[in-house]
């Protein structure tokens, strides 16, 4: 039975992540979205409190937390700066998850120590420029040399790409055989041949950065492949279906911080003598947008609480990404209506909310996909 209780452990986390957020995020949120800025130091005292490796398990450097505490953490941060958000997830759920889950010892302590303690962070690279949504298309090649396998191609929507040290990198490795050709490898950053491009210029998460990579016969050691040859679709596969759990905890973060943004000003804007506030119009706005996150957290909640609980959380992941990322556009767009035309400037931070709200609906499986997924579930277990 479903339990949204919150344990005390649970409130410290969230409270934590809420007094980082506004004493370390928010000062600098402005400044760097408007100038594409990396948060370096921010993503180091992340790494010093724990947040980068929140699920990691303590032997190898991490907290050793619950999918509950790291979702908590991440809808706080996402509050006021979902490009921080995004770091964090991409961290937590695409990279630290899959190492945990099949990387050996050796892996662990030579990649997973150093990106749960925030010595380093890490990105997930599955997109290519014919491969988004059918990510079986992979057209990045490993051939087999010696010791060592060869890889040729080309990766976009990097998360991280310019500032990882360490990469999750997907590759064709027998392509008669599709998806079950395909392998996962984790590459270190300044290998020969291993190079990037130059950062994306973003509607949105402008903070963080995302560029495309290119392999030029990158000669990685059998010894870094993650799981097994041909396991890697499925590697990619199980870390997306927990990394939604992220991405919608990010959803919520943002449509959260529009909600209240939106329930303050209203209480300070006067118009015909009285508060907005007082206003039925602007009432049921914020009713709606109210019952929108609430709606959004407990599908959130409920998703990473499965998945403490072991069971299977792939639908209840996708119900969240799906209804916290549309939740978050729409709550966005009525905080700006709700500011009027001072929300359409950067000075009342709501114009960014709905920016970043946007590619909640699409990466790590757009709203498209997710009908597909959720629909796939239902008849799996109607069958």
């Amino acid at each position: 039975m479903f339990n949204l209780e919150l344990s005390e452990e649970h409130i410290m986390i969230r409270d934590t992540a809420r007094q980082f957020a506004r004493e370390e995020v928010a000062p600098s949120s402005i400044e760097r979205d408007k100038n594409a800025e990396f948060p370096t130091e921010i993503v180091q005292k992340m790494g010093e409190l724990g947040f980068l490796g929140m699920m990691v398990p303590t032997e190898w450097g991490g907290s050793g937390l619950d999918a509950l505490s790291y979702v908590l953490a991440m809808e706080e941060i996402s509050k006021v700066d979902a490009s921080v958000g995004v770091i964090m997830s991409v961290n937590n759920s695409l990279v630290c998850w899959g190492i945990n889950e099949f990387g050996t010892d050796d892996q662990k302590e030579r990649f997973l120590r150093p990106l749960a303690t925030g010595q380093t962070i890490g990105a997930f690279c599955l997109s290519e420029p014919e491969a988004g949504s059918d990510a079986t298309s992979q057209h990045t090649m490993a051939t087999e040399d010696g010791d060592y396998w060869v890889l040729n191609g080309t990766k976009n929507w990097i998360t991280n790409g310019t500032s990882a040290g360490i990469f999750i990198v997907f590759a064709q490795t027998d392509r008669e055989k599709r998806h079950k050709g395909i392998t996962c490898f984790i590459v270190e950053k300044g290998l020969e041949g291993f190079t990037h491009g130059l950062k994306e210029d973003k509607l949105g998460i402008r903070s963080s950065d995302t560029c495309s990579l290119g392999f030029d016969n990158v000669r990685v050691h059998k010894d870094c492949i993650l799981g097994e040859v041909g396991q890697g679709f499925k590697i990619a596969m199980e870390s997306l279906n927990g990394g939604r759990i992220g991405i919608a905890a990010q959803a919520l973060g943002i449509a959260a911080g529009a909600c209240e943004a939106a329930v303050q000003y209203s209480t300070q804007r006067k118009a015909f003598g009285k508060p907005i506030s007082e206003l039925q119009a602007i009432q049921f706005k914020l009713a709606e947008m109210a019952t929108k996150v609430e709606a959004a957290r407990l599908l959130v909640y409920k998703s990473a609480w499965m998945k403490d609980h072991h069971m299977n959380y792939i639908k209840s992941a996708s119900h969240a990404k799906l209804f916290a990322s549309k939740s978050a556009v729409e709550v966005a767009l009525e905080a700006i209506q709700v500011h009027g035309g001072y929300g359409y400037v950067r000075e009342y931070l709501v114009e960014r909310y709905l920016r970043d709200a946007k590619i909640t609906e699409i990466y790590e499986g757009t709203s498209e996909i997710q009908h597909v997924v959720i629909a796939r579930e239902l008849l799996k277990e109607m069958a």
